[in-house]
C-alpha cells in the first residue's frame, strides 16, 4: 500500500489526468470526510489528511459544518485543503445555508471554486442543531423555505446579477460555468421533493451503512424527480461512519458516534452508537458493495478518528474492490 501512495502521490504532482486514469473505470466513486469533529485537530492533521486523500483513490474530500463544539470552520478548512490538493473534488457537506447570508455564501463558495480550479461540489441543507442557529443569531423558523430561496439567490449571484439594484455584481465568478453543482442534504420525503426543483443530486447519510433506508430514499428521489418534470438523472450520494484505526476501531467508532449524538440525549446516543459496525475492512467493503448495488453514484466515508491510518486502510479497500 505504501508503494501505491508513493506512485500515485507522484502522479498527483504530474497532473490530475494521469492520476485519474488509474481508477476512473470504477463505477462507484468513494470520497472521504476530514476528521473535523475530533478535538485537537491541528494544521498537520488537516494538511496531512488532505494530501493523503488527494494521493489516494478517492473522488472527493469533504468537511461538515458545526458551530458549537470543537470543530474547525468548514470554509477555512476546505480552502486549506483546496490549496494543497490538485485532483479530488472539494465538497462542503453540508453548508447549513439558512444560518448564512445567501450572498455571502455564494461569494465564499465561488472563491473556493476559483482556488480549487473548479473542483467544488456543494451540499446544502437546513441541519438539525437549533443551538448552532442561536449561536450565530440566525432564525430557525422557515428554514426549509428559506433554503429554497437562498439556492435561487446564489445562482443569480453566480450568474453575475447584482445583489441589489444599483450594486456591482458579487465576485468572483465561479470557475465552473453557472456555479458549482449543488446537492441537497435531505432524507425526508418533503425535503427531497423540494430539492427536486433545484438540486443536481441528493446526499443522504445512513450512519451505520444499512442499505435499507438508502433503498427507500433512492425511490423517493427518483419519484420526486419525475413529479418535478425533471429529465436529468439525479446524482445519488450516501455515506456512513466507519473506523479502521489500528487499535480498538470498534470502540473508537462507537465512542465517536456517542459523542456526536449526545446532543439528542444520552439514551438516543447510546442506542445509535450500539448499532455501529463499520469497523473492519470486510464490513466497509460490504457496505460499499451494497450501496453500489442499490444505485448510489458516490459514497462519502466519515472516519471516526483523526489517525492517518484511516485514510491508508480505506484506500487499500477501494483499490482492491
Amino acid at each position: 500500500m505504501a508503494e501505491w501512495f508513493k506512485d500515485h502521490g507522484r502522479a498527483a504532482q504530474d497532473g490530475p489526468d494521469r492520476l485519474r486514469s488509474s481508477y476512473e473505470g470504477d463505477t462507484l466513486r468513494v470520497g472521504i470526510c476530514l476528521p473535523y469533529m475530533k478535538p485537537g485537530q491541528d494544521r498537520g492533521t488537516t494538511l496531512g489528511w488532505s494530501r493523503a486523500i488527494d494521493a489516494g483513490p478517492f473522488s472527493t474530500l469533504s468537511c461538515g459544518e458545526r458551530i458549537t463544539g470543537p470543530t474547525q470552520d468548514m470554509r477555512i478548512t476546505l480552502a486549506a485543503a483546496a490549496a494543497v490538493t490538485e485532483r479530488v473534488r472539494i465538497a462542503p457537506s453540508l453548508y447549513v445555508l439558512p444560518m448564512h447570508s445567501a450572498v455571502w455564501a455564494a461569494k465564499e463558495i465561488a472563491t473556493l471554486d476559483v482556488l480549487s480550479a473548479g473542483r467544488v461540489t456543494v451540499t446544502v441543507g437546513v441541519g438539525g442543531r437549533e443551538k448552532d442557529y442561536q449561536a450565530v443569531g440566525a432564525s430557525f423558523a422557515r428554514r426549509h423555505a428559506r433554503l429554497d430561496e437562498q439556492v435561487a439567490e446564489m445562482r443569480r449571484i453566480w450568474a453575475g446579477e447584482p445583489p441589489v439594484p444599483g450594486a456591482d455584481p458579487v465576485g468572483p465568478r465561479p470557475e465552473q460555468p453557472g456555479g458549482p453543482p449543488i446537492w441537497a442534504g435531505a432524507m425526508g420525503p418533503k425535503s427531497i421533493r423540494r430539492a427536486a426543483h433545484w438540486a443536481q443530486g441528493v446526499y443522504t447519510f445512513t450512519m451505520n451503512g444499512d442499505p435499507a433506508p438508502v433503498r427507500y430514499w433512492i425511490g423517493e428521489i427518483r419519484t420526486a424527480w419525475q413529479e418535478a418534470g425533471r429529465t436529468d438523472r439525479p446524482e445519488i450520494v450516501s455515506g456512513f461512519w466507519c473506523s479502521l484505526a489500528p487499535k480498538d476501531a470498534d470502540a473508537k467508532l462507537k465512542g465517536y458516534v456517542y459523542d456526536y449524538l449526545k446532543i439528542a440525549g444520552e439514551d438516543t446516543a447510546r442506542a445509535v452508537a450500539g448499532t455501529m459496525g463499520m469497523s473492519s475492512p470486510e464490513a466497509v467493503r460490504a457496505g460499499l458493495d451494497a450501496l453500489e448495488e442499490l444505485g448510489c453514484d458516490e459514497v462519502l466515508l466519515s472516519p471516526a478518528t483523526a489517525e492517518i491510518a484511516e485514510v491508508q486502510r480505506l484506500a487499500e479497500i477501494i483499490v482492491r474492490r
